[in-house]
């Protein structure tokens, strides 16, 4: 499952790596130098249990306690949940005895889940609740122009909303026919209208050879209908095809205006695509595990900041976040080469730039933009820091009074 190809990332696959010294101390060996091991111990993944505790909840069928786990922490920080009500709010007290840091300023944090977008800003817009997180793009800017709110919009690391052809439907099994959409999509309109321009551009570069290893970085397509038309001239397609395009209701604010616009520009090519909308339950299952949809939308953002990291959940046959069932040779031995080689070796540039290339020219994945965390809060909340992981880490947080 996910977390043991997450371990895997960086080289932590077997027990038996894991060596407890003592009751302080862990020890990791290392099956090979990797440049993401450490960073990889430090991802939401793998945490400490109270042995004592899980063992005491073991049962036969359930030998390492994980369905008391679920439910019940039995791990340590810098705060103790006292009381979690499922799809509606998690309530935490301070752990005065925590060693592991100061002390937090608030001695209790309330998170609520609210669904309505329309609510939570009303709430936010009020002063009834300090913060806001992971707010639309177009709240963002509105909430920006007030003097009651403050919002903060990060660049999230190593991250794409991307337009995804999936290799397993037959018409885009041609390569010309993934370029073509590439240059039928309206990026600019997108970007205003599902992205409010808040962001990074990830369209119009000017060359299809990258000239840096920067990632992610702008691909070499832009809005070009005839461009589109003619290539799909060049195919067993050129007469056009129909398509679902799929977006998942979860993340609606920027995928059904992306979706409708996209669905505009393709049909400019006499491609037409149904717009497809799938409940947030069901994409996960639908899109990244059993990876059924034709041409869908997505977000996924690596943990680690590295390029060969994106590249090896999204480029690699199987794993999790290659929806578009995109398989080539050439991709994953530079995949493999660079995953755990040091950024100064000095093959690790050239092989990245040709790494880079091919997704250029191969286009399974279509970048559209590099989303923001915009998070919004009231003037008097201070200490908000933008983590990898794109969770709040109410630790820092403090708060004046009026």
């Amino acid at each position: 499952g996910f977390p043991t190809v997450q371990m895997k990332a960086g080289s932590l696959e077997k027990p038996e790596q894991f060596e407890v010294v003592d009751a302080k101390t862990f020890r990791i060996k290392f099956l090979r130098k990797s440049k993401l091991t450490l960073p990889d111990l430090a991802v939401p993944v793998p945490f400490i249990i109270n042995s004592t505790v899980a063992k005491a909840n073991a049962t036969e069928k359930d030998p390492w306690a994980m369905e008391y786990l679920h439910r019940t922490p039995a791990g340590s920080g810098a705060y103790k949940v006292e009381r979690w009500d499922p799809g509606q709010q998690l309530v935490y007290t301070r752990n005065d005895a925590w060693k592991g840091g100061p002390l937090p300023a608030a001695k209790r944090i309330i998170m609520r889940e609210i669904p309505s977008q329309s609510t939570r800003r009303a709430l936010i817009e009020r002063g009834d609740i300090h913060l806001s997180h992971d707010i639309p793009a177009k709240d963002a800017k509105e909430l920006g122009a007030l003097k009651t709110v403050k919002v903060v919009g990060t660049p999230i690391e190593n991250c794409l909303h991307v337009l995804c052809t999936n290799l397993n439907f037959e018409p885009f099994k041609d390569k010309k026919v993934r370029q073509a959409v590439a240059y039928a999509v309206p990026y600019q309109e997108i970007f205003q209208n599902a992205a409010y321009e808040r962001g990074a551009p990830m369209w119009g570069a000017k060359s299809a050879e990258p000239t840096d290893i920067a990632w992610p970085q702008p691909f070499p397509y832009s809005t070009d209908y005839d461009k589109a038309k003619e290539l799909l001239s060049q195919t067993a397609f050129k007469d056009g095809f129909e398509v679902p395009l799929s977006f998942d209701l979860g993340t609606a604010e920027w995928g059904e205006p992306t979706a409708l616009l996209i669905q505009e520009g393709l049909a400019k090519i006499g491609i037409k695509a149904t717009i497809d909308k799938i409940p947030g339950a069901n994409w996960r299952t639908v899109a990244l595990v059993e990876k059924k949809l034709p041409l869908h939308l997505d977000n996924f953002g690596g943990w680690l900041n590295t390029p060969d990291y994106y590249f090896f959940w999204a480029y690699v046959k199987g794993n999790l976040f290659n929806s578009s069932n995109y398989d080539d040779a050439e991709m994953m031995q530079l995949i493999n080469e660079t995953l755990h080689m040091p950024m100064d070796d000095a093959t690790y540039a050239p092989k990245i730039k040709r790494m880079i290339a091919k997704a250029f020219d191969d286009v399974p994945r279509i970048p559209l933009y590099q989303p923001n965390l915009d998070v919004a809060m009231r003037p008097g909340l201070d200490g908000y820091e933008a983590w990898f992981h794109r969770m709040v880490d109410v630790r820092p947080l403090t708060f004046k009074t009026a």
